[in-house]
């Protein structure tokens, strides 16, 4: 495939999901080798969880954390911010929640399912918390526990969030999908979305999945190693 000039293209988004963090060493929650074959996820990642036994399931968060912070964005993630600080119309759309694309430098990121890097407290919200263990369990202001800022299973996604990413997306005129297999909706429709919009459609995933059918270019290769290669960064 020839490279690609940004400067040609008015909006992009870049879609990423769990292949893109994996190059990175950060763990998947599904597929062989995945949290959730470890662990149970009615034991660490529902309100039910957390409601039962909160201590656990911060302190299991804690862990995620710091597995995280054992990882480094690869190439792939830095191609991406590097075009951000030039071309204004850019963006990256993450089902991950790991904050690896923050850590590479990019700053407009929609986080569809939440982060690992901020908590949320029942009456005051969210705020940030990017130590490596919690540097707190309970809010200050008022002592209510503080739950991680992710949507867990049986979590409704945040609306919001949502028609952010949807409206996003409607206005891209070029769509790479990145590491996601993207079969799950909401998300799932977002392909769609962008092809419907008239925006070329790239996917790049080394394995092949229900949604490559709607992709008008495909690349069979990681992120880490494609993206430097297709991208100018002028």
């Amino acid at each position: 495939m020839e490279r690609i000039d940004p400067k040609q293209y008015q909006q992009i988004v870049f879609f990423t999901g769990a292949g893109m963090s994996a190059e990175s060493g950060v763990p998947t929650y599904r597929g062989h080798g995945g949290i959730w074959n470890q662990y149970r996820w009615e034991e660490y990642a529902c309100q039910d969880a957390f409601d039962a036994d909160p201590e656990k399931v911060l302190k299991f968060h804690e862990l995620r954390r710091a597995a995280v912070l054992t990882c480094t964005p690869h190439p792939g993630h830095a191609i991406i911010a590097a075009l951000e600080e030039k071309h204004q119309g850019i963006t990256v759309v993450t089902q991950n929640i790991d904050g690896m694309h923050q850590r590479a430098g990019s700053r407009r990121v929609i986080e569809l399912h939440g982060s690992l890097w901020r908590v949320r407290c029942p009456r005051h919200g969210i705020s940030e918390d990017t130590n490596n263990t919690y540097s707190r369990y309970r809010c200050d202001k008022c002592g209510e526990l503080l739950r991680p800022d992710i949507i867990w299973f049986g979590d409704s996604l945040n609306q919001r969030v949502m028609d952010e990413a949807a409206a996003v997306i409607r206005r891209c005129d070029l769509f790479v999908s990145i590491g996601t297999s993207g079969v799950v909706y909401p998300a799932a429709g977002f392909p769609r979305m962008a092809k419907e919009s008239n925006a070329r459609c790239i996917e790049i995933n080394p394995e092949a999945n229900e949604m490559s059918l709607l992709y008008g270019e495909i690349i069979r290769e990681k992120a880490g190693k494609v993206l430097p290669e297709l991208f100018c960064e002028g």
